[in-house]
């Protein structure tokens, strides 16, 4: 939801005004779908990459909008808090050399912000969730400085009417509650994009529904919150509650959640906005100026501004996009799934890993998802969130099964064959899959080795969990700028 907006209250008339548009971005959508000409020229792929700022000592820096004006980079944006930033990365095929491309310019990118930052007593972290976060950082009056922020965080906590209670149980357990949505800022993730063809966007959402537990447990990175061990991948579970807009009542009368993994297999993007107009009241009511059955009749695309400001506003784990560049409209999947960090590559190599194996399980002849239900791809993702690289996964014609297995003795092959129909160089296929291969093999992903740092400092250094905790983040914040992947990372 990375619109800007000025209004800071809605009338009743408002909603009921937006509420007729978006329908009726609906009613074009659809028409669009049966009668437009969408961009289907190439498989585009994109990377966003949410940002942490740390100081010195280890501690959360609130200076984004410092080190933004100092930038004066587009690519650079603002997020929720003021500790937090976001890189969007340009959009390129993955054919040929396309991943090299992106770790390049990635590390360019990062530098150049790096540099910024240090000039601002603050340095740039690649992880699920700051370690060293507590309370008195996720507060109100540290949210970003841009308005939209604070008109979301009215109009959440609004709608759920009482304070937004956190209640995480897993190696040890977090309850704590908030009047504002700031804790959501401690999430911190990486998003990959990926173009498709209408009459395919079916098939690649759910094949990325499908493998969305498998990228968690291979890739997660946010162990502790507040200073509690919790899940391996607690970024899940803290975004989940931190939007949540029911009170109790309506969550146990069913209302669906607003963070969301989807609760049915799909046969076309329609189902997903669909689903968006059906279940979930307008946060952002916000009526643009277009009327898009005009500029339909005119020749033009529709920008359908409520519809993709409303699809902004529900965080789906693999979000449909539409979207429109050089003036034609195109469709994405945004896989949401996955932590920041540890280092670049080890970021491409989980994109190597999501986009071989989305392409080779949409483009299969017996589709994944005729052969796993729904509920099963659903309680696969949390439990890998739960318990990360040792999770226990159900998949079709092996039962339960554990997430490394899996990977390696079967879905690695098919994200090989899967980045070979993409085009990419065997070098650049070889090189980050085989991380994914080696995380799997060592049973070693960031998750882990954070873990791991933090007890070795508590039982062979004496030092308590406040005091394990930054000083694993500081061996982290340097070991990632060696670019070596996390698997390798020493612990002592």
């Amino acid at each position: 939801m990375g619109k800007d907006v000025t209004q800071v209250a809605f009338s009743a008339e408002d909603r009921v005004r937006y509420r007729q548009k978006v329908r009726r971005c609906l009613d074009v959508f659809a028409y669009m779908l049966d009668d437009f000409s969408f961009d289907t020229t190439s498989p585009m792929t994109g990377l966003e990459i949410e940002l942490n700022l740390m100081d010195g000592d280890g501690e959360p820096a609130m200076r984004n909008a410092e080190i933004l004006s100092n930038l004066a980079d587009p690519t650079f944006q603002t997020e929720l808090g003021q500790f937090n930033l976001e890189l969007n990365a340009r959009p390129r095929l993955i054919c040929g050399d396309g991943f090299a491309d992106y770790e390049q310019d990635l590390h360019a990118s990062l530098g150049r912000a790096e540099d910024r930052a240090a000039k601002a007593d603050s340095t740039i972290v690649l992880v699920g969730i700051l370690p060293t976060l507590t309370p008195r950082h996720l507060v109100l009056d540290n949210l970003s400085e841009n308005e939209r922020y604070r008109l979301l965080n009215d109009q959440i906590v609004g709608a759920r009417g009482e304070e937004i209670s956190l209640d995480i149980s897993g190696v040890e357990r977090l309850q704590t509650a908030n009047d504002s949505i700031a804790p959501e800022a401690a999430c911190t993730s990486v998003q990959f994009h990926l173009q498709v063809p209408p009459e395919q966007f079916a098939a690649y959402w759910n094949a990325s529904q499908a493998i969305a537990a498998v990228q968690v447990a291979v890739g997660a990175n946010s162990p502790f919150l507040y200073g509690r061990h919790l899940w391996s991948e607690t970024r899940i579970a803290l975004f989940e509650q931190a939007t949540d807009t029911r009170p109790e009542e309506l969550r146990a009368q069913g209302v669906r959640p607003r963070v969301w993994f989807g609760e049915r297999w799909i046969t076309s993007i329609f189902d997903l906005f669909e689903e968006n107009v059906r279940y979930f009241p307008p946060l952002l009511p916000i009526v643009d100026e277009e009327d898009p059955v005009t500029v339909l009749r005119q020749g033009g695309v529709p920008h359908l501004g409520e519809l993709r400001l409303h699809n902004g506003t529900v965080y789906r784990w693999n979000r449909p996009v539409y979207d429109i560049a050089g003036g034609r409209p195109h469709l994405r999947v945004e896989n949401r799934v996955l932590p920041a960090g540890p280092t670049v590559v080890d970021m491409l190599a989980n994109a190597a890993f999501y986009f071989g194996l989305a392409r080779e399980l949409a483009e299969e002849d017996r589709p994944i998802w005729s052969q796993l239900t729904f509920g099963a791809a659903e309680d696969n993702f949390h439990a890998a969130a739960r318990r990360g690289i040792e999770a226990a996964l159900y998949w079709p014609r092996q039962g339960e099964v554990r997430a490394a297995d899996l990977v390696r003795e079967t879905l690695l092959p098919k994200a090989y064959a899967g980045l070979d129909r993409f085009g990419v160089d065997p070098y650049h296929r070889d090189r980050l899959l085989g991380i994914i291969d080696e995380r799997c093999r060592t049973g070693r992903n960031g998750a882990v080795w954070q873990t791991e740092t933090v007890w070795s400092a508590e039982r062979n250094r004496g030092l308590d969990r406040d005091a394990a905790l930054h000083d694993m983040l500081l061996r982290y914040n340097k070991l990632q700028r060696s670019n070596d992947p996390v698997h390798t990372w020493p612990v002592e």
